[in-house]
């Protein structure tokens, strides 16, 4: 399988097929994003974590372009929000994937549960849960979700907490989740999916400008965030095409 080294990211090169036929064996899957990278150059913890997926792709069309300036070309952007949809349509006949939904706001996951479940046709997702704010330090709470997930019988775990939560959680417990054969960060996905959140138009995402949507359907919460990422991309870019990046854990 095709790796490219980006920073100190390696990222699959694969199409959406390729990944999806994949994953009928199993996996991990990550989504890095502009944000990702520059968070995986100063925690160590996620930096650790993200080595250990099976798969990661590439979740941003702005990435997608800087690889092709750097003369490494990523091939097809694949996006949390793209993907998941792309694998419930995919296995919607093979009745040994069902899947729970971890995270979102109390109610989204039930919405989104019971739309997917519409969409195809078949009692897919069998449950979802909404983690209260802060469960990550509440051993008690971490032990019903593990329960709950369980008894579900999933075979697929998407989770929807944002990162780097949703994937220190993933590598944290997957150990302890039998069942589950495909673990899948998503991100807003799940608010995506019960239409809680409108996704970008499809003009917009293509022309890496999905960020810019975000930020105004989202504006207190992301304007911030994706603004303060700016320069310090611009830089690593820029190091990394001159040859001058170093790994900070290498």
């Amino acid at each position: 399988m095709a790796r490219l080294n980006f920073l100190n990211v390696s990222i699959d090169n694969l199409s959406s097929m390729e990944l999806l036929n994949k994953l009928a064996q199993g996996g991990t899957v990550y989504t890095p994003n502009v944000s990702h990278l520059l968070r995986l150059q100063w925690d160590k913890d996620f930096y650790q974590v993200y080595q250990q997926a099976d798969f990661r792709i590439c979740d941003s069309q702005i990435l997608l372009i800087a690889s092709r300036f750097l003369g490494n070309p990523i091939r097809e952007k694949i996006s949390g929000s793209d993907m998941f949809p792309a694998f419930y349509q995919h296995f919607r006949n093979d009745k040994s994937v069902e899947i729970f939904l971890l995270g979102a706001a109390e109610g989204v996951g039930e919405r989104a549960r019971q739309r997917i479940n519409h969409k195809v046709g078949r009692n897919m997702v069998v449950d979802s849960y909404s983690p209260p704010f802060g469960f990550e330090a509440d051993e008690e709470e971490g032990e019903r979700i593990i329960a709950r997930i369980n008894r579900s019988k999933a075979t697929t775990l998407a989770v929807g907490l944002g990162a780097p939560k949703q994937e220190k959680w993933i590598h944290a417990n997957r150990h302890r989740l039998p069942h589950v054969k495909v673990f899948l960060a998503i991100g807003a996905t799940i608010d995506f999916e019960a239409g809680q959140l409108q996704r970008s138009p499809k003009w917009m995402s293509d022309a890496g400008l999905e960020w810019v949507y975000r930020i105004l359907m989202e504006p207190k919460r992301l304007w911030k965030r994706y603004f303060n990422d700016v320069l310090p991309f611009v830089w690593l870019m820029g190091s990394e095409w001159l040859g001058l990046y170093q790994d900070p854990f290498a």
